[in-house]
C-alpha cells in the first residue's frame, strides 16, 4: 500500500512539473501580451522605417536601372560564368592582344601590373617582354629630372595620355574611361560590354548625330563618342584565330572581366573546398549528434533515497 502511494505521489509531481512547463512555453509563445504601450510603440516605428527604407532603396535602384536609357542587352553564355568554371585563359592572350593593339591607344589599365600577366596570359619572359615594349617614366635622377626606362614586371600599364586635358582634346572633349573595373560598371557586365562593341549601326530616322557622334543603341541616348573600333581582321591573332569582329568583341569582353576580378578563380576554388571541408565536418557533427550527445540529452537522472529500517 505505501509502496503504490509512493507510486501515486511521484506521478502527481511528475504531471504537475509538465503541466508547469506547459503553462511556461505557452508564457513564451504570448510574448507580446506583456509588453507596455511604448514598447509596443517603438517596435511599430522600428518596423515601417524599415520597410520604408527597404521600399526606398528598391524604388532607387528600379529609377536608376530604368534612367540608363540604353537597349537592354541580351544574354550570352559566358565561359566563366559557371559556378566551377573558370577563365578560358586562351581567350584571355587575345583579348590582351586585342587591348594591347586598339584598346590602349585611347584606354587605360592603371590597375593592372605586367606581373599580373604571368600564367594567366604569359609566361615570365613573355610578360617581361610585354612589359619592357612600353616607356615608363621614372625619376627623379642624380640631376633631378624625370626620364624615360623600359617597364619592368613591376609596373601598371601607363596611361596613353599625360593627363585629363590630353585626353580630351584627343577625343572631342569626351573623357576616355579607364577599363579596369569597366565590366562591373553595368548591371549586365560583359554582355552589356560585348553588346556595346557589336551594337553599332546607322542611326535610324529622326536620330540627329553631331560631329564626333556614333550611334550605338546599348548606349545611354543612343549617341557615343567612341568611334566602332572593332571590324573584321583589324587585328591577326598570334594563334591564327580567324579575327571576326564578334570574336575580338568576345576575347577583349573575357580579358576586361578577369581585369575586374583576377581572383575569380582562386575564390571559386576556395569555395570548393569549403563546401568539401564543411560537408565532412556536417558529416562528424550529425554522427556525434545523433550517436554521442543524444545519448547525454535524453538521459533521466533518478535521485532515491535510501531507505530506512526501522
Amino acid at each position: 500500500m505505501a509502496v503504490f502511494v509512493s507510486k501515486s505521489a511521484s506521478s502527481l509531481r511528475n504531471l504537475k512539473s509538465i503541466s508547469n512547463l506547459n503553462s511556461n512555453q505557452i508564457r513564451c509563445l504570448s510574448i507580446g501580451k506583456n509588453w507596455t504601450p511604448n514598447r509596443k510603440l517603438l517596435i511599430t516605428a522600428v518596423s515601417l522605417l524599415t520597410g520604408g527604407a527597404a521600399a526606398l532603396a528598391y524604388s532607387f535602384e528600379q529609377s536608376i536601372k530604368a534612367s540608363t536609357g540604353g537597349l537592354h542587352a541580351p544574354s550570352y553564355p559566358w565561359y566563366h560564368h559557371g559556378l566551377l568554371s573558370s577563365f578560358d585563359h586562351a581567350s584571355l592572350r587575345r583579348g590582351y592582344e586585342v587591348y594591347k593593339q586598339v584598346c590602349a591607344a585611347c584606354h587605360s589599365l592603371q590597375y593592372v601590373a605586367f606581373r599580373n600577366l604571368v600564367d594567366v596570359t604569359h609566361t615570365l619572359e613573355e610578360a617581361k617582354a610585354e612589359a619592357a615594349e612600353f616607356q615608363i617614366e621614372d625619376g627623379p635622377d642624380e640631376e633631378g629630372n624625370m626620364y624615360m626606362r623600359p617597364g619592368r614586371l613591376t609596373d601598371y600599364f601607363p596611361n596613353p595620355y599625360k593627363n585629363e586635358n590630353a585626353a580630351r582634346n584627343a577625343n572631342n572633349g569626351a573623357m576616355p574611361p579607364d577599363l579596369t573595373y569597366v565590366v562591373l560598371g553595368r548591371a549586365q557586365k560583359d554582355d552589356y560590354v560585348f553588346s556595346l562593341l557589336t551594337g553599332y549601326a546607322e542611326a535610324p530616322a529622326g536620330v540627329k548625330l553631331y560631329e564626333g557622334q556614333h550611334f550605338n543603341p546599348y548606349f545611354i541616348g543612343g549617341t557615343i563618342s567612341m568611334a566602332q573600333a572593332l571590324y573584321d581582321d583589324v587585328i591577326e591573332y598570334s594563334d591564327g584565330t580567324p579575327a571576326y569582329a564578334s570574336q575580338l568583341a568576345k576575347d577583349v569582353t573575357s580579358f576586361l572581366s578577369w581585369c575586374a576580378q583576377p581572383e575569380m578563380e582562386t575564390r571559386k576554388l576556395y569555395c570548393i573546398k569549403f563546401a568539401v571541408y564543411m560537408s565532412a565536418l556536417f558529416a562528424f557533427v550529425w554522427y556525434m549528434k545523433r550517436h554521442r550527445w543524444s545519448v547525454i540529452k535524453s538521459r533521466k537522472i533518478v535521485f532515491k533515497p535510501p531507505e530506512y529500517k526501522k
